[in-house]
């Protein structure tokens, strides 16, 4: 699941978040859900398929009402974790990464024209909705393991996906997705910002 020299570092690692039932119900409204290019946020917002490649899914709101106020319960938890207080959400993504898709190292949190609410953004949190194979020889996919790199020039901190398995840092944390070799990768994504 997890790299163990990630103690120590301002990390959640809450697994079993969410059941296999939820994940299950989770990735079918994502089958059902309006899809198109993941992007990245600059001066201005655009795709960039030799950053990120992976495709976000709108869907249906009543699914998303059952899953968002869930994030919500475990901002104290989160908050302690991390040792900040957080304030509001910024609204969940569902991502779907395909066989080559990836994500280079980046930072969620920053100033940037494209999208000012990033400067506020104080925590990040991924929801793995699928198992990669690290984890379970029968997982959905190979790779698409979650970096993070908490000090320059140190080896990052490998999360291989589990289904349920809920990952909060900060956001201004350089991370990536490695690339995805075989199978799809399906993960929840959202943001705290400041209090």
């Amino acid at each position: 699941m997890i790299d163990r020299a990630a103690s120590g570092f301002p990390l959640l690692i809450e697994p079993q978040f969410l059941t296999p039932d939820e994940c299950g119900r989770l990735r079918r409204a994502m089958d059902l859900g309006e899809r198109e290019p993941a992007e990245i946020v600059g001066d201005t917002i655009v795709t960039r398929k030799t950053i990120r490649q992976t495709t976000s899914i709108d869907v249906e709101v009543a699914v998303r009402g059952w899953f968002e106020p869930r994030l919500d319960g475990l901002r104290p938890v989160i908050a302690r974790a991390l040792g900040c207080p957080l304030g509001e959400r910024e609204g969940t993504s569902f991502l779907r990464y395909p066989a080559g898709g990836f994500y280079m190292p980046h930072q969620d949190r920053g100033r940037v024209a494209g999208w000012p609410a990033a400067a506020r953004r104080s925590a990040s949190v991924v929801v793995f909705l699928n198992d990669s194979k690290a984890v379970d020889r029968d997982g959905d996919f190979e790779g698409g393991t979650l970096c993070l790199y908490f000090e320059p020039g140190a080896p990052g901190v490998e999360v291989h996906p589990e289904a349920g398995l809920l990952v909060a840092f900060p956001s201004g944390t350089l991370h990536e997705v490695l690339p995805v070799r075989q199978g799809t990768r399906d993960a929840a994504v959202d943001w705290f910002y400041d209090a």
